[in-house]
C-alpha cells in the first residue's frame, strides 16, 4: 500500500486470538465462558469450544464417513464476547502497550496486568 493510500479493509482488527479464554456476553450462550479455537478476521467472528452448538444433516461420504446429524460449533461475533484476564478471573477490556525491548503487549484495563504471557 502507498503511503497515504486510505485501508481497503474498513474493519479494524480483533483482539481476540486463538487459545484465549473468553465469556460469552449477549445471546443464547450469555454467561459462559470458553477457548477460543478459530477466529475467522474477514467475518470478526470467532468459534469458541462447545459453545453456540448447531446441528448439521451430513449425507454419507463412502464408508469411512457415514451420514447422520453432527453437533459443531458455530461462530460468534467478535462483539458478543469479552477476554477473560486470569489474574482478575472477570471478563475485561483490552488495551496495548509497548515494553522496553519493543514489542507489544496486550493488557488488562481492568487490573494492568498482561494477557500476552
Amino acid at each position: 500500500m502507498r503511503a497515504g493510500a486510505a485501508r481497503t479493509d474498513p474493519r479494524p482488527r480483533s483482539k481476540i486470538r486463538k487459545n484465549d479464554t473468553v465469556m460469552v456476553i449477549a445471546g443464547k450462550e450469555r454467561g459462559k465462558t470458553g477457548k477460543v479455537l478459530r477466529v475467522i478476521a474477514e467475518k470478526n467472528r470467532i468459534v469458541i469450544e462447545r459453545l453456540n452448538m448447531v446441528k448439521r444433516h451430513r449425507k454419507a461420504q463412502g464408508v469411512q464417513s457415514p451420514g447422520g446429524v453432527v453437533e459443531k460449533e458455530a461462530s460468534i461475533d467478535c462483539s458478543n464476547v469479552m477476554i477473560m484476564c486470569e489474574r482478575c478471573n472477570a471478563p475485561a477490556r483490552i488495551g496495548a502497550k509497548r515494553l522496553e525491548d519493543g514489542s507489544g503487549v496486550r493488557i488488562c484495563r481492568r487490573c494492568g496486568e498482561a494477557i500476552d504471557k
